[in-house]
């Protein structure tokens, strides 16, 4: 009867159970809060390089790999192994359907066709107007793997309407 009423050592084993739960809080904050700010980066990324481009009125290869390497700049300290971004000029014919005028990737984003009919918002284009489509996905894998033990996938796309000129042409 005297064990059952003594109260020594209540507090590491109620500590005991306690434990593990705020570990696993303090662990879920941490591995969300890093998604979340990889996210905002891979949103940071898909909007810089749109805009880089949209200021330009022609862009060389050498200019395209340096927006692609100013992507990759924006998401450190994150890796960007798994990172691919595509930049895409569009233009609308006279029929108001929007066409791929060309299109430059990195990773693991195919080119899309020139000529093609490209997936954009309705009425975003009226006829004979172009605009910069810029588009990033990004896989992110938790160092921690508790609370978020699977990759998520991020994908983002901006419309940036050309800057100096009516369409930003490409120069391999």
């Amino acid at each position: 009867m005297q064990l059952i009423k003594d109260r020594r050592g209540s507090a590491a084993v109620e500590f005991a159970f306690v434990a593990p739960l705020m570990l696993l809080i303090y662990y879920g904050i941490a591995e969300l809060t890093q998604g979340m700010m990889a996210d905002r980066r891979m949103s940071h990324v898909a909007s810089a390089i749109g805009d880089l481009i949209a200021q330009d009125t022609n862009v060389t290869s050498a200019e395209m790999t340096d927006v692609f390497n100013v992507g990759n700049a924006i998401m450190a300290p994150f890796s960007t192994a798994t990172l691919a971004m595509r930049i895409t000029s569009v233009k609308a014919d006279a029929a108001g359907t929007p066409k791929v005028i060309w299109s430059q990737t990195k990773g693991s984003l195919a080119g899309l066709t020139v000529g093609a009919t490209a997936a954009i918002p309705a009425n975003m284009l009226a006829a004979n107007e172009s605009l910069i489509m810029s588009e990033v996905k990004y896989v992110y894998s938790s160092p921690i793997k508790k609370v978020l033990p699977t990759d998520i996938t991020f994908n983002q796309k901006f419309y940036l309407k050309p800057r100096k000129t009516s369409e930003v042409t490409y120069t391999p």
